[in-house]
């Protein structure tokens, strides 16, 4: 898996204080992307494990209420492995974090995904440039939807996040 950068201070992006993993690769290919360098899979560097102590570093700080996965698509063929088994290790290393994912793909399309097990808000959809808010919170078009998963699984029926928090 290739990425293209690690923020570490981002409040966009999720919500609270939060580590962002951008990754390469989308086969979405939206109209009007805010990432469209993003797409090559081949694009940016080898998440390696340096890469990943530099993740977890930027975890260990209280302030950080969590990670986001976006991109690209974290759900990308040549990302969604990595994605998970960095998932499953920020669960059993900081289970006071919550996980953010960003993909193009809706969640009826992923829920049996084994990596949804391990996310708590999945923003799911792919942008819409007509659909397109900046006065929303934590997506780009009015499309998309922020799902809190552990209620969805709770409830077993798709549970949305209000924007404010």
């Amino acid at each position: 898996m290739n990425y293209h950068n690690i923020t570490k201070c981002d409040m966009l992006n999720g919500a609270g204080l939060r580590v962002v993993l951008w990754v390469s690769g989308c086969s979405h290919h939206c109209n009007g992307c805010h990432n469209p360098e993003t797409w090559d899979y081949l694009s940016g560097i080898a998440f390696d494990n340096e890469a990943e102590e530099e993740l977890f570093n930027a975890l260990e700080c209280d302030y950080i209420k969590g990670i986001t996965f976006s991109g690209g698509d974290p759900l990308h063929k040549n990302n969604i492995d990595v994605i998970l088994n960095l998932a499953k290790k920020i669960k059993t290393k900081y289970n006071n974090k919550d996980i953010w994912l960003y993909t193009g793909y809706l969640y009826e399309e992923i829920q049996s995904l084994e990596i949804i097990k391990y996310i708590d808000v999945l923003v799911d959809g792919k942008f819409v440039k007509e659909q397109a808010d900046t006065k929303i919170n934590w997506r780009g078009s009015t499309n998309q939807r922020i799902i809190d998963l552990n209620k969805t699984r709770e409830k077993n029926e798709i549970v949305l996040i209000d924007e404010i928090r």
